[in-house]
């Protein structure tokens, strides 16, 4: 168990609309779903460096400008 110090206030605001009846039912939620959101950025920002260093970014920018060229 790890001891937080939170502000007050911001629990008791996210309780009523996650529905929780505790400040743990209603935090637990929360820091699931920030670690998967920071998680999935850290995923995405390794699939972009990958995509650069096989040049996939400049060949989908040169389409992308190819393509505003021929409308």
């Amino acid at each position: 168990m790890i001891g937080l110090d939170i502000d007050d206030d911001a629990p008791e605001r996210a309780m009523s609309p996650a529905e929780g009846r505790t400040r743990t039912e209603t935090a637990d939620p929360a820091l699931d779903f920030y670690v998967e959101r920071q998680e999935r950025a850290t995923r995405i920002g390794l699939h972009l460096e990958r995509a650069r260093t096989w040049g996939a970014v400049e060949d989908a920018e040169h389409l992308h400008d190819a393509g505003k060229r021929n409308r």
